[in-house]
């Protein structure tokens, strides 16, 4: 960088930091990004409104465009604006995933009353219950993920957000009933006709 350059950029800062309307304002634009991130929308909307009154251009304009979406975000949250479950169920992951577990038990509770059939609902609330160690819902909501569809045991096997559960019997259990029933009916004593082949 050469000197003009480097003295245009120490002066801008330099006059930036020494209001402090801007420094408040880049402090609210940078937590109004972090809430959404978060998926705080509510808080991320407060946030960039005052970064919109704070009088810096740039600033606002870009606070513009991510306040579009906080509302939108939150038009579509209140007025449960959803295309279908499937697409409700894939908002709730995205905040599950974001580590918003209240928002996300919210939305899941809304489809399991919504579509009490849909047993993505109560796969996806067994995660959570898990995930936030409620493991006594979450076998109750596993156990009825699985009756409204039995594919689910399988994809349970395989689901690392339930590895809080392994060491429990009764997870065991709802995921290998065939080996409780081996275990329950043992197969009968070999005929020594059998033995007697099996020691050649």
């Amino acid at each position: 960088m050469s000197k003009p350059q480097m003295a245009v950029q120490t002066q801008r800062s330099s006059s930036f930091t020494e209001d402090p309307r801007f420094t408040q304002a880049v402090q609210n634009y940078e937590a109004g990004l972090k809430a959404m991130q978060e998926r705080k929308f509510e808080r991320a909307k407060a946030l960039l409104e005052k970064v919109m009154t704070a009088g810096s251009r740039e600033l606002a304009d870009r606070a513009a465009m991510h306040l579009n979406t906080c509302q939108q975000q939150l038009a579509r949250t209140s007025n449960g604006g959803f295309k279908s479950p499937e697409e409700h169920y894939d908002y709730a992951i995205s905040l599950m995933n974001a580590a918003d577990y209240e928002g996300a038990r919210t939305h899941l509770e809304k489809l399991q009353k919504q579509v009490p059939k849909a047993d993505y609902a109560w796969y996806g609330m067994a995660v959570l219950d898990c995930l936030t160690h409620h493991y006594e819902t979450a076998l109750k909501n596993l156990e009825q993920a699985i009756k409204l569809n039995p594919a689910n045991r399988y994809h349970a096997r395989n689901e690392s957000d339930f590895q809080n559960m392994s060491d429990d019997p009764r997870f065991t259990e709802l995921l290998y009933p065939e080996e409780l029933e081996a275990s329950a009916n043992p197969a009968p004593a070999s005929s020594p006709a059998v033995a007697k082949n099996k020691r050649r």
